[in-house]
Parts: structure tokens; C-alpha cells; sequence
């Protein structure tokens, strides 16, 4: 189960591992561009290339579906960013549980933007957590976690496929284990637990009363969506791209325009001097 680019590497890694897929259940097509045409996403595009069963159900308690499911006889579920939450009648289905490839080492950042959100943090380290699900929101006993350094020019575009890629590898070995008893699940100590929740377009609005290093972090935590963005006389919408945390005494309110160099716009910030080197004026193209 699951849907985009992330949850298609988990699916890779399956097709290249020694078990066989009985099916597939990802999110039904969205609407896509400005004719808001109805467009597969990247996991259905794989199991249409695969020719393997495939089902997009609107509800997850939906009869029919679950009849269909509940024929396949699947020993394990495994679930990359499928996007919607498991009812009891599917976690109880499959006899070795229902497995989730999480974005992060749990139990810090569950929810569904954990990649972005350690960026927007940030943390200089991330990872992967197999788990087994439960009907808590990322609450699961741990199997395995493998941590990765987060760069300090990563993004969330740039982080999360080398995350993917990772997540697919552990998936596979996590199966493995499992099928020879080789694994101990793990509590997770929710004292401990942080929250990562679905990014929404006015999370995107930049506060210039921040300190810079925490606007720096917000621009690559959302990159690339929602955008991080301002707003300029005449109220239209300016995004930044790239943008550097740099030190120094602010001599202006937060939000005003120190200096223009060849290389950046240097705007003053809550705590330090913001650096824009890659900006998208509204309706146009971006300029660095």
C-alpha cells in the first residue's frame, strides 16, 4: 500500500527481493495541471508496468474492497506513504501484521512530514523506522532503524529520495527477518515523541521576526512544497528557493531589505541576516 515516488522505491525494492506481490492498493488518481485532468500517481504507474492486481478504493471500509483484500490472503502488508489511515478489519488481515515504512527515527517526528519537518528543525540526522502498525498515528512496536545525515544544502526534495531508497532496502531486510524470527519488536517511548503533521500552503508564509538560521531551515524544509514565501507591496506572493543564515549585528526591522549584491538579497531578520539567492517572483520564473 502506498502512493507517491517514496512508497514507489519500497515497491522497487519488493520487485527485486525473493517475494511475491499478490496486489497493490494505492489513492485514486488526483486531478493534475490546470486542466485538472485525472492523473495516476507513481506506485499505480508501476503496477500497471508490473501487470499486477491493483486497487484505488475511495473508502477503506468500503465492502467490496475489503472482500477483495481479504481474498488476496496476503501474509504481510507493507505500507510506504499510502496517505490514509488502516481500520482495524485491514491491520488484523495479514498474520505477520501490517508493516509501515516511517520517514524518520521514531518516535521523534510521526505524522505525515516527518522529512520536511526535521529539515524546518533542524536536525542534522534523520532516517528510517520499520514498524508495526497499530491504529495510533505512527505508535507501532519498532523493527528496524537506520539513520543518514541531513546536509546542510539538503531540502526535503533532496532528501527524501535518498530516504526512499534507504526505506526500500530496510523494508526488504525487515521482511526477511521477520520470516525467520529474527527480529524483536520495540516500544516506542512515546515520552519522547514529536509530531510531524501534513504541511498545508500557509505553513509556507515566512515570519521575518524568526532568527535567520530558522528561516534558512524553514526555506529547505519546504522545498519543494509548499515554497516558503513572502509577501511585497501590492500583496503578491514572492517564494524563496535558496536562502543562507548569515551572522551579524540587524540594523533594520525584520522583513526590510539590508543590501542587494550580486549574489543575494540581504534581508533582515528577528535574529541575523537572511541571504535570498534564489527567488520566484509571482507568475514568473525563478531568478538566482
Amino acid at each position: 500500500m502506498g502512493t507517491p515516488n517514496f512508497a514507489a522505491s519500497s515497491l522497487e525494492a519488493l520487485l527485486r527481493s525473493d517475494d511475491s506481490i499478490v496486489g497493490i492498493v494505492t489513492q485514486p488518481d488526483r486531478p493534475k495541471g490546470r486542466g485538472k485532468i485525472l492523473t495516476p500517481l507513481p506506485v499505480k504507474l508501476l503496477a500497471q508496468r508490473q501487470q499486477i492486481h491493483l486497487l484505488q478504493p475511495l473508502k477503506m471500509k468500503d465492502p467490496e474492497f475489503l472482500h477483495t483484500l481479504a481474498g488476496w490472503k496476503p501474509d504481510l502488508i507493507a505500507v510506504a506513504a499510502f496517505g490514509r489511515i488502516l481500520p482495524p478489519a485491514i491491520l488484523s488481515l495479514p498474520p505477520l501484521g501490517c508493516i509501515n515504512v516511517h520517514g524518520s527515527l521514531l518516535p521523534k517526528y510521526r505524522g505525515a512530514g516527518p522529512i520536511q519537518w526535521a529539515i524546518i528543525n533542524g536536525e542534522t540526522e534523520t532516517g528510517i523506522t520499520t514498524m508495526l502498525m497499530d491504529e495510533g498515528m505512527d505508535t507501532g512496536a519498532m523493527l528496524l532503524q537506520e539513520a543518514i545525515p541531513i546536509t546542510p544544502d539538503d531540502t526535503a526534495g533532496t532528501l527524501s529520495p535518498r530516504l526512499a531508497e534507504l526505506g526500500g532496502r530496510l523494508l526488504v531486510e525487515t521482511i526477511a527477518r521477520l520470516k525467520a524470527g529474527a527480529i524483536v519488536p520495540r516500544h516506542q517511548d512515546s515520552s519522547r515523541a514529536t509530531l510531524a503533521p501534513l504541511l498545508k500552503k500557509e505553513d509556507g508564509v515566512i515570519d521575518w521576526a524568526l532568527p535567520a538560521t530558522a528561516l534558512a531551515n524553514r526555506v529547505r524544509g519546504l522545498s519543494p512544497w509548499p515554497g516558503a514565501y513572502t509577501t511585497v507591496e501590492g500583496g503578491d506572493r514572492w517564494t524563496i528557493w535558496r536562502a543562507l543564515a548569515l551572522p551579524g549585528p540587524v540594523t533594520k526591522p525584520p522583513g526590510v531589505i539590508v543590501a542587494v549584491t550580486n549574489e543575494a538579497i540581504h534581508v533582515a531578520t528577528g535574529e541575523g541576516i537572511l541571504a535570498v539567492m534564489e527567488l520566484q517572483p509571482a507568475n514568473s520564473r525563478r531568478t538566482g
